[in-house]
């Protein structure tokens, strides 16, 4: 499986990081305010693409956040040029677990540029 760094502090320039977000696109915290600070994650973007970010709103239940991967899915394969760096979305400030967030995203294993988490990997292994 391909795993995403655990500690990113810089993209190469094909590289896009996947984070948590709320709709609103409020990034006060966490990887949020991190990817507004370094990698052009833009205040009021709360999912999709915006500067090196793929945003996932990870605030309102396992409904939105598996609707929202389905899309970031579609937008990867369609994307085949960039690599996307999946962090561990919807464990921090959301509150979920990795065991519940790791299943969503089971469809990227056969999408090649799509890198996961060692923690969500080592889930879908079960």
């Amino acid at each position: 499986m391909r795993t995403t760094p655990t500690d990113i502090k810089e993209l190469t320039p094909n590289e896009i990081i996947i984070f948590g977000s709320n709709w609103q696109g409020l990034h006060l915290g966490g990887l949020a305010k991190y990817c507004h600070a370094n990698f052009g994650a833009e205040w009021g973007i709360g999912y999709g693409r915006t500067g090196q970010c793929y945003a996932i709103n990870t605030m309102d239940g396992l409904k939105v956040i598996r609707n929202q991967i389905v899309l970031f899915i579609d937008y990867a394969k369609s994307h085949p040029e960039l690599t996307f760096l999946v962090t561990e979305i919807g464990t921090g400030i959301a509150g979920h677990k990795a065991e519940d967030i790791a299943p969503l995203f089971k469809a990227c294993l056969e999408v090649c540029n799509i890198h996961l988490p060692e923690s969500f990997c080592k889930t879908l292994k079960q």
